[in-house]
């Protein structure tokens, strides 16, 4: 399992480095103004939808179906699922473009309302997403195929999927003056990676299982089980996408640039979420699925404490930095161009804001496949719903305040409603308990976080004050320095509080990863 994550995890951070590069240059080219926010609309709407049918609700309901019949019945039953879900969801993705392209407009105005007062956007939004919408039924096919292989624990060409996309928006911004404008070239970034999605990841599907063709749909037995999961699961995914539109509606309200800052800031935001967060709920769904179909419920507790635990490890240094020093972050990262020293202070807050969550959006993954291994998508819906609405009515009560950081904020306050409200749902079914060896983990990385946070506070004054404003490269240079302080100190509290027996246990556990968790003490045990 450890190695699967790492695959994951690794390939997640090839994608967020290419996509930090791709964010390099749509700041230096867009900047923050109403190019930019246009382009961001466009973009929002596909991946808003694919988040709802595809990536979302398709895979909480797929993944778990496919690998039981697969273990269960063989490759053929498995052959024959795959091709009658293949046929409907084509089906559905194609009505959806036809829908889309026609009514463009419509849905352009209930997205981004305060665009309508201004034509200029307003028409550039319109163009944008008639050019990106078609990716929603390109990625959908890489989600079928990168879940058929999930399920056979084959992860490496569905996580590398994603770096074709940057690498494909790099290339036309590149080229933007052969473009109407530099959105134009974006958007047609983001189409031309939709086709290259599909032919990395069908290439592997065939080598690995053979691509599902159109078939006669049929309703059988498998086919009702899977659209019993997949229509909560939907709800789920649509909750927390109208959380996520409702950003883009009141922030179409906002000062331009707004839209822009809660970009960036996401962006960053995203970064542990994907390389850890979603790598390991990525791995830990069809582990836990393929336990418990075996009848080792033991054996799945362990291993998600165990991610849990890795997890946490992993993002702290991330907690702490994006609530330290966010501004520094986003002057170095991003401070060239066209985009300004005050965009990076609203993006920087905005950063913080979505941090004061990081933890509940890294770990919600990891918590909901206790029901997503045993084909209940229901019960995780009911948190998610509850989030939403507390989300949405704290977003309407702080855009005044806060503009772009009160949305952010709200954000993060919703995901800790959600994460609660599944563990405890989780431990009042029996299905979680209380793990000595993570507990005490918590304890030990907390006190790793503080060491951390004042390594970094003092490391960042003592910086400011010997480099003068305006040295060139200044703010990168503080970064790094920070970077490199921050990864002794924290190596070394880790290595002093769990002790060096922690990355013996780890790699005892990758060696009999296939098999039942050996006796061996866990990392929060060891030492």
């Amino acid at each position: 399992m450890l190695g699967r994550i790492a695959t994951v995890g690794g390939l997640t951070l090839l994608s967020r480095v290419t996509g930090f590069l791709r964010d390099i240059l749509l700041a230096a080219v867009l900047g923050a103004g109403p190019i930019a926010d246009a382009f961001f609309v466009a973009l929002r709407l596909p991946n808003h939808f694919r988040a709802i049918f595809a990536e979302g609700a398709f895979n909480a309901a797929f993944v778990p179906a496919y690998a039981r019949i697969r273990q269960q019945g063989g490759a053929d039953p498995a052959r024959l699922f795959a091709d009658r879900v293949f046929t409907m969801l084509l089906a559905a993705e194609l009505l959806l473009l036809v829908l889309a392209l026609v009514f463009t407009p419509t849905v352009i105005r209930l997205l981004a309302p305060g665009f309508a007062d201004d034509p200029g956007r307003f028409a550039l939004a319109v163009d944008l997403t008639r050019i990106t919408f078609p990716y929603l039924v390109l990625v959908s096919l890489v989600t079928l195929y990168g879940g058929m292989l999930n399920a056979v624990q084959r992860f490496a060409s569905p996580a590398a999927a994603p770096v074709l996309l940057n690498l494909s928006m790099m290339a036309t911004l590149a080229l933007a003056v052969f473009f109407p404008t530099a959105g134009h070239a974006a958007a047609w970034g983001v189409l031309i990676a939709g086709v290259l999605e599909v032919l990395l990841v069908g290439a592997d599907t065939a080598r690995r299982t053979g691509l599902p063709r159109l078939a006669r749909p049929r309703l059988d037995a498998d086919v009702r089980a899977f659209f019993r999961a997949l229509g909560p699961a939907t709800v789920g995914s649509a909750g927390l996408q109208i959380a996520l539109f409702a950003d883009t509606i009141i922030a179409s309200f906002l000062p331009a640039g707004s839209l822009s800052a809660l970009y960036y800031a996401d962006r960053l935001n995203q970064l542990p979420i994907g390389v850890i967060g979603i790598a390991v709920g990525t791995v830990i769904l069809p582990e836990m699925a393929s336990r418990l179909a075996g009848g080792d419920d033991a054996g799945a507790r362990a291993a998600q404490a165990r991610a849990m635990e890795l997890t946490l490890l992993l993002s702290v240094p991330c907690l702490v930095a994006f609530l330290l020093v966010p501004d520094l972050i986003m002057l170095a990262l991003f401070s060239r161009g066209a985009f300004t020293a005050a965009d990076a202070a609203a993006a920087g807050a905005t950063l913080a804001a979505y941090t004061v969550g990081l933890l509940p959006f890294v770990l919600i993954r990891s918590v909901t496949a206790t029901f997503l291994a045993r084909g209940d998508t229901a019960t995780p819906v009911k948190a998610l719903l509850v989030s939403v609405v507390v989300n949405v009515a704290l977003k309407i009560v702080l855009m005044g305040p806060l503009a772009q950081v009160g949305l952010a904020l709200a954000t993060a306050v919703g995901a800790w409603v959600n994460f609660g409200l599944v563990v405890w749902f989780a431990v009042r079914a029996g299905l979680m308990g209380i793990d000595p060896g993570l507990v005490r983990s918590v304890a030990r990385l907390a006190v790793a976080a503080v060491l951390l946070a004042a390594a970094l506070f003092a490391g960042h004054h003592g910086l400011a004050a010997v480099l003068p404003p305006g040295r060139p490269l200044r703010h990168e240079t503080m970064l790094a320095a920070l970077a490199l302080l921050g990864a002794v100190v924290y190596g070394a509290a880790i290595g002093v509080l769990f002790g060096p027996q922690w990355l013996r246990a780890l790699a005892r556990r990758r060696k009999v990863a296939a098999g039942p968790p050996p006796p061996a003490p866990p990392p929060g045990d060891a030492g």
